[in-house]
């Protein structure tokens, strides 16, 4: 393993591996820990030419991984999803070029296949059985995923507003849920105590730092996929504030081990309704009174525990944040779907809206190249892609109505 040590991010004490999950000094809610890598090791067999011949999943990245040497991960396709080009939606947008990191096409459906994967390989590693996460719904049904294939029991806190397609999944998986008719916090709350009376590994990244390594591979990915043809940013949405301190973590990360020599601007996208980061940003403390609401479920935090991360990966980029409505988000799901052809549910959608909201305020340039995060599949809300699509021509099995509708619309 090639940890060298862990930080916490509010006061900067160091811990060695496996000595605290979270800073004793600073307690659950601001003593968040970042996880070191040795760099140089890393920097010895992580080059172009070694990573030509390696599988195409995120465990391609195990240098940087918290994986014990020798320790084998279970052999399944996450990672190394696509890059794809997107004229027409760049034409849409205002920009010269967009890509988009497509994570819907994931195993599950969404991003966080990634930190679960690794969640589920360090409990694996742990010698445990079962496993549990509290989650708005992807971070939930992606652990059901990857606890299933591994054989250990998942335990799933989620709130009263997970989607049904997110919720079956988790069904599907054999995953015994916990709906709690309360918030995501009243939820967290009670995975966390579940987990410390049971013995449960506790897949949740806000007290388990090791999760946020997982979200890096994306990060890692981007600039490997871009190595020659850097983005000048990457937007991507933004809930807890982990993914985007993650995916900033692994560009910086393979800048470091001299794969990249570039930088890319990182835009946080949230929504308007919520969005506790932008104004921690500005302030430097965060707004714990969990007021807001959007559609998108899977960036409705309130109180996001890993906000220090976001802001502080985001600052260092040279980035910034902006927010976007609901309104805002449902154009984006219809013209990234329009305009590119992959279908994003509106978390995902919400860093394609990011990208027009930067513009019309000049932080990004007509002339900029963007990759957007696209963090997860639209069939896990269909309730909320409706709302963002509308409804079918409904006719009766006569022609005459299909000449109607088609001379209409001419």
């Amino acid at each position: 393993m090639n940890i060298t040590h862990l930080s916490c991010v509010n006061c900067g004490a160091q811990y060695s591996e496996g000595e605290a999950m979270v800073c004793p000094k600073c307690g659950m809610d601001e003593g968040i820990l970042d996880v070191h890598f040795d760099i140089p090791a890393a920097a010895k067999s992580l080059t172009r030419a070694a990573m030509a011949g390696r599988g195409p999943n995120h465990w391609r990245y195990r240098e940087l991984l918290p994986l014990k040497d020798g320790f084998t991960p279970q052999p399944e396709a996450i990672g190394w999803t696509p890059m794809l080009e997107a004229p027409r939606l760049a034409a849409a947008l205002g920009v010269r070029r967009i890509r988009l990191k497509d994570d819907s096409r994931s195993a599950s459906g969404s991003f966080k296949d990634r930190p679960s994967s690794v969640g589920v390989s360090l409990a694996l590693q742990a010698g445990k059985a079962e496993i549990a996460c509290a989650s708005t719904g992807n971070a939930a049904s992606s652990l059901g995923h990857c606890a299933a294939a591994a054989g250990l029991r998942a335990n799933i806190f989620v709130s009263a507003r997970i989607p049904d397609g997110k919720l079956s999944q988790l069904l599907a998986y054999g995953a015994r849920v916990f709906k709690v008719m309360g918030s995501y916090d009243e939820a967290y709350q009670l995975c966390t105590k579940a987990c410390e009376k049971y013995g449960w590994y506790n897949r949740n990244c806000a007290i388990n730092p090791y999760l946020v390594e997982g979200k890096k591979t994306g990060g890692l990915e981007i600039a490997e996929q871009c190595a020659d043809d850097p983005p000048d940013w990457v937007s991507a949405s933004v809930g807890d504030g982990c993914s985007i301190a993650g995916v900033a973590k692994g560009i910086q990360q393979m800048r470091e081990i001299g794969f990249i020599n570039w930088g890319t601007k990182m835009l946080g996208v949230q929504a308007v309704g919520v969005a506790p980061i932008v104004e921690a940003l500005k302030t430097g403390k965060l707004d714990r009174s969990g007021g807001g609401d959007t559609y998108a479920d899977s960036i409705n935090c309130p109180v996001p525990r890993n906000w220090r991360k976001a802001v502080t990966y985001v600052r260092d980029s040279g980035g910034t944040y902006v927010t976007v409505t609901d309104d805002e988000i449902r154009e984006a799901v219809r013209i990234t779907g329009r305009f590119s052809g992959v279908f994003a549910e509106p978390a995902g959608a919400a860093a394609v809206a990011g990208i027009s909201a930067a513009r019309r305020a000049g932080i990004i340039s007509a002339d900029a190249s963007v990759v957007a995060v696209i963090s997860g599949n639209g069939l896990k809300d269909l309730a909320g892609a409706l709302s963002a699509v509308g409804q079918p021509n409904i006719i009766k099995p006569d022609f005459g109505e299909v000449e109607r509708i088609v001379e209409s619309n001419n």
